[in-house]
């Protein structure tokens, strides 16, 4: 589907573009046809993410009892696949004591919530609004 032809997707397919833009950045515009931007939205949100591993991140856990913990670890999820593959390998503990560490929290924390703005633009871009 070329996002030129202003065609709308049905609900399905939306839910499928929207999944598949959350759990891979920029998938769902590869899906929709725009495939430079899909690309770079891939390396670039990927490329945060694993600065922010690199540089001693933490993700962050859900603790509902802190609320700014919790918020940090709803961004942190919000990057997709590559949150869950980093937890599943180890790299989620971060170095509290590393100069880069917050910095490195930045990066992480900003990828998840670009990519939910990348969502958000995959189903705009699916309903024929861009």
């Amino acid at each position: 589907m070329r996002s030129d032809a202003k065609t709308r997707v049905d609900g399905g397919t939306l839910a499928l573009v929207a999944v598949a833009a959350w759990l891979v950045p920029g998938s769902g515009h590869l899906w929709m046809g725009r495939r430079s931007k899909g690309l770079i939205f891939l390396a670039a949100l990927t490329g945060m993410f694993a600065l922010g591993l690199a540089m001693q991140g933490r993700l962050f856990p859900f603790d509902s009892s802190e609320p700014l913990v919790f918020l940090a670890a709803v961004a942190d999820v919000a990057m997709g696949l590559p949150y869950f593959l980093a937890r599943a390998i180890g790299f989620d503990r971060g170095q509290v004591a590393a100069v880069t560490f917050e910095y490195a929290n930045a990066f992480l924390i900003v990828s998840g919530l670009l990519n939910m703005l990348v969502v958000l633009d995959a189903c705009d871009t699916a309903l024929g609004r861009k």
